[in-house]
């Protein structure tokens, strides 16, 4: 199911403007703003991080 996720995630960021994924798309309490750019690298890398911002993606519907 994570994979679906990944996925879901690259399409919807390649379908981005440029200027769009310098955006915030969530804040953690603990770790601060993320935008999409920073989403990205966290989800590709296959981080703790990216998991959970994939998470946190899948649960507001932005992906």
């Amino acid at each position: 199911m994570p994979e679906d996720k990944k996925i879901r995630f690259i399409k919807t960021f390649s379908n981005l403007p440029l200027n769009i994924r310098n955006e915030i798309i969530y804040v953690f309490p603990d770790k601060g703003p993320i935008t999409w750019n920073v989403a990205f690298i966290e989800i590709i890398n296959n981080t703790p991080l990216g998991k959970e911002i994939l998470e946190k993606l899948d649960n507001l519907n932005l992906i």
